[in-house]
């Protein structure tokens, strides 16, 4: 079975060291209603998160 995951929105912040947090709690309260969230450095300025909403 296929599992297709759509992107929503994509925006970068500024980092922070619990940042990870939020998107664990987003993940863990929405994954109901077929969202995820997903978190990473800027490859090119590791002081910015990229920050992503998913469908999946």
């Amino acid at each position: 079975m296929e599992s297709k995951i759509e992107v929503l929105a994509t925006v970068k912040i500024q980092h922070s060291p619990d940042l990870y947090k939020v998107v664990d709690c987003l993940n863990r309260t929405l994954k109901r209603q077929n969202l995820m969230f997903g978190l990473a450095l800027d490859e090119k300025d590791q002081n910015k998160a990229v920050f992503t909403i998913y469908r999946t």
